[in-house]
């Protein structure tokens, strides 16, 4: 019989966690992307880390944080399901200093001349963002779903901010790429093969 291997064991090495890390197949981040979050995290130790959606990258995040002894998480998820889900793991793995999940129910902007549905940001905590992660909204609500995370947050993005984005393999991905360098031209973008993609985006130092 053969044995079905745990893609993640070797991150959950890496962030020393006895428990194994909760994952569901081709919903959670996959383990090269969440891999390569940690490292970077690790790394450069961003105070002010936040998230667009929740979920397995969020306990990820928060132990980085943890093994850093710095810095804190803040997850935007419109999922109250997904918000309780989270907390609960969390709390499990002794996280809960670390991150938090905001219920941001997704509410109606007017980008140009394109409505979309995205997080309500009138919760959101005035910080100034160290690292951006983007894994949603879901691709299946609007098309670009994900592409109103920087129009919306470039304002409070921290002048050395990386932006990470999932899923950038896919086409629609490709697309909000292109057009975020289109509008900002000191944009940065490196693109990593993942098993999803991975884009990696900075703006440039003035």
């Amino acid at each position: 019989m053969f044995q079905i291997l745990n893609p993640y064991k070797p991150l959950q090495e890496k962030l020393q966690l006895d428990a194994d890390l909760p994952y569901t197949e081709h919903w959670s981040a996959a383990a090269d992307f969440l891999t390569l979050l940690a490292e970077y995290c690790l790394q450069k130790k961003p105070a002010t880390v936040l998230e667009c959606s929740s979920g397995l990258s969020t306990l990820v995040l928060a132990r980085c944080c943890q093994l850093n002894q710095y810095g804190k998480v803040t997850s935007l998820e419109n999922g109250a399901e997904f918000v309780s889900d989270t907390q609960a793991r969390l709390q499990q793995l002794k996280l809960n200093d670390y991150a938090s999940v905001v219920h941001t129910p997704l509410e109606k902007y007017q980008l140009a001349e394109t409505s979309f549905d995205w997080y309500s940001l009138k919760d959101m905590p005035d910080i100034r963002i160290d690292l951006l992660v983007i894994d949603g909204p879901p691709g299946f609500i609007q098309h670009h779903s994900r592409y109103p995370a920087l129009p919306l947050l470039q304002q409070q993005l921290g002048s050395n901010c990386t932006i990470f984005l999932d899923d950038a393999a896919r086409d629609e991905e490709k697309e909000i790429i292109a057009l975020w360098l289109e509008k900002y031209p000191g944009l940065k973008h490196r693109y990593i093969d993942t098993e999803r993609g991975c884009s990696i985006l900075q703006f440039e130092s003035v």
